[in-house]
């Protein structure tokens, strides 16, 4: 008698399709929160379609596109057990980055790896991208889930993001903008937002020994709330101060900290200076800087020490400006100045000693 043998299949390689249309099914409810009129169609098809005859109205509209991940915060959410947050810091690192230089967030696709499909952990992720979307404005239009046994554990995952916004030629905000005598202001972030955890993780567990369910008394709540507080999505702020106020130029603080974000919104000949002593970073910053026997420098050109965002505006708009986001309940407030560049090399930078 002939033995029976079983070929190979997609299946017994690690992939489970079905598995993955049933993430598909629970996370329809979360995309449909986030449509925006100009959106054709449903979650399924092969592209997610906006309709351009919405951008009619412009004169000469721009479309600004940006495309990010989160980086090794993942990895929190994954010895957590938590997937429903980080969502939102990938909305915030494509959507701030694009709400910079005054463009409204139309729509945002995203692509999620996993090494295993779990229908319910894909489904939350996605549900924390929709939230996302909903506190930018935009819509979610599509995105991929794509498992990839053998290259990712089971448990691993990734996550990346793509967005468009569009913005009037004449309205682009940005370095051209900027005079001599300008404010800057900054906004508080919610904590480290999601840059430098390759720093925070090494300095914290490696070299400190902390654990994730570790209460932390500086903080008020465990290490692992804190570091994964969700990424402070500024876009519908952005847009509404630039409605109200008078905005040259925005500048979102990632990777690469304050100084050097700023600088990159400012024009050859004049020069930024943020005063240290203008707020007090939180204690997650001092903590890691403690901690790694971190130097200051290096610690800001890692952590966004506590600004998520900087406006520069005329200095006859700082009050309005101030109130603006006062209203929309954003911490905000006057941190420097726009100065001829003289003999400086640098496009900004930070003087003074941080307020305690």
């Amino acid at each position: 008698m002939t033995e029976k043998t079983t070929g190979a299949s997609y299946a017994a390689a690690g992939v489970d399709i079905e598995a993955g249309d049933r993430a598909v099914e629970l996370m329809k409810e979360w995309v449909k929160k986030t449509q925006r009129p100009e959106v054709l169609g449903g979650l399924g098809g092969f592209a997610g379609l906006f309709d351009a005859s919405a951008l009619k109205r412009y004169e000469r509209p721009l479309l600004a596109s940006a495309t990010d991940g989160v980086g090794t915060k993942v990895d929190i959410a994954r010895q957590l057990g938590v997937y429903d947050t980080i969502g939102h810091d990938l909305v915030a690192m494509v959507m701030d980055d694009i709400v910079v230089c005054g463009a409204e967030p139309l729509f945002m696709t995203d692509y999620i790896c996993v090494g295993k499909v779990h229908p319910e952990r894909v489904a939350a992720i996605v549900k924390g991208i929709a939230e996302g979307c909903v506190l930018a404005g935009c819509a979610l239009v599509g995105g991929e889930t794509a498992e990839h046994p053998g290259l990712l554990g089971p448990d691993d995952f990734d996550v990346a993001g793509a967005g468009t916004g569009v913005v009037e030629y004449d309205r682009l905000l940005g370095a051209d903008r900027i005079r001599t005598g300008d404010a800057v202001i900054a906004m508080a972030s919610s904590g480290l937002h999601s840059n430098g955890y390759s720093l925070v993780r090494h300095v914290l567990f490696d070299r400190a020994g902390m654990s994730l369910d570790q209460h932390v008394e500086e903080l008020g709540r465990t290490l692992g709330e804190e570091l994964l507080e969700p990424t402070k999505i500024y876009s519908l702020d952005c847009m509404a101060l630039t409605r109200t106020a008078e905005v040259h130029a925005y500048s979102h603080i990632t990777g690469g900290g304050l100084a050097a974000n700023l600088a990159r919104v400012i024009p050859d000949h004049l020069h930024a200076t943020v005063d240290r002593t203008t707020w007090a970073p939180g204690a997650i910053f001092d903590l890691v800087g403690k901690a790694g026997q971190v130097e200051q420098l290096e610690l800001e050109k890692t952590l966004n020490m506590g600004v998520g965002m900087m406006a520069v505006v005329p200095a006859e708009s700082v009050d309005v400006a101030l109130t603006a986001l006062a209203d929309r309940g954003v911490d905000a407030w006057v941190a420097g100045e726009i100065l001829d560049r003289g003999d400086r090399t640098e496009g900004a930078t930070l003087t003074g000693s941080y307020a305690s």
